[in-house]
């Protein structure tokens, strides 16, 4: 017999969560209930990273030991109050309808849904093909050691400040670090990947641990890889406060440069990430007041290709799923 529902108010809105005591989480026993109350905690935070941007979800109908669903299309039954934005994906001639977080109740009615992981775009719906974020994902090869992704940090944040750009770190949730720099939405996909792929290439030069080999198979397996083409059209990686889906429930989290060397990402989980918002608040609360031109990065990209620098490797701009 399921267990019965319960209804959560959010803001002014109420949610009903099925099956409250399902375990999704099964190192610590956390529920889908728990879940919803994690995102219920942090929800000025992660509406902040979703709000206007389309969503892909990861659900999880039985919990994280089970099915993983990629989901770009709103699921069938949402509420009149959930919002979406279409996009089109040239390459199949094909539309999708995609949630547009707006008000807490949209998340966890996500939740409702099964979603663990909030994967937004990084442009928002008023022009999705202008992107307003440049996302640098440090991204470690299979023997490479958390400490090295500090390390890679570290250059990325000189360089960051050389060029007058203000980087906001988090932890991924995984193994690696995600900075944000949100940028004036003045180019499209291809100009923006094309400059993280140059301020990826000047991290390379001051850092021998950066290897930017286009196959992950043909990288030195102590390395790690700026991964650019997390700026590609529909490109998605989890949001800050997105939930992993891995049985110790571990979030991707906003951390302060000053704690780069210090905070071990397996210790932000959706029992201590809480407490830690309510102390602190959202770390990234003031992301869009430091805008960013990318002028500069696509003249290093010109440079480049006169000094004789390949250009990134073209990828598939208009994935559909």
């Amino acid at each position: 017999m399921a267990d019965p529902a319960v209804e959560l108010e959010v803001g002014d809105r109420v949610v009903r969560i099925s099956n409250p005591d399902r375990v999704y989480f099964p190192a610590r026993g956390e529920t889908k209930l728990d879940l919803a109350n994690y995102y219920l905690a942090v929800s000025d935070g992660v509406v902040r990273a979703l709000r206007d941007r389309p969503c892909m979800l990861h659900r999880f109908p039985t919990g994280v030991s089970g099915e993983k669903v990629h989901q770009k299309r709103l699921p069938r039954g949402a509420p009149d109050w959930v919002q979406t934005v279409r996009i089109h994906f040239p390459r199949w001639n094909r539309t999708a309808d995609e949630l547009c977080v707006q008000h807490p109740a949209d998340v966890i009615w996500a939740v409702q849904m099964s979603t663990v992981e909030f994967h937004p775009w990084n442009s928002r719906r008023a022009d999705t093909e202008k992107p307003d974020e440049w996302r640098i994902d440090l991204d470690p090869m299979p023997e490479a050691r958390y400490a090295d992704v500090r390390r890679v940090a570290h250059v990325a944040h000189e360089v960051l400040d050389e060029l007058g750009a203000t980087g906001w770190p988090k932890t991924s949730g995984g193994k690696g670090m995600h900075v944000y720099v949100r940028i004036a939405p003045d180019h499209g996909f291809a100009d923006v990947r094309r400059a993280a792929h140059a301020f990826a290439r000047e991290v390379g030069r001051r850092c021998g641990l950066v290897d930017l080999t286009w196959w992950r198979k043909d990288r030195a397996p102590k390395s790690i890889f700026v991964d650019y083409n997390q700026n590609t059209r529909d490109h998605t990686i989890r949001c800050a406060y997105s939930v992993n889906g891995v049985p110790e429930a571990v979030v991707s989290t906003p951390i302060r440069w000053d704690e780069v060397d210090d905070a071990e990402p397996r210790d932000f989980t959706i029992a201590t990430v809480p407490r830690r918002f309510a102390e602190l608040g959202d770390l990234h609360a003031g992301i869009d007041d430091h805008e960013f031109l990318i002028d500069e990065l696509l003249e290093w990209a010109d440079r480049d290709a006169r000094e004789g620098e390949a250009p990134p490797d073209e990828e598939a701009q208009d994935l559909d799923g």
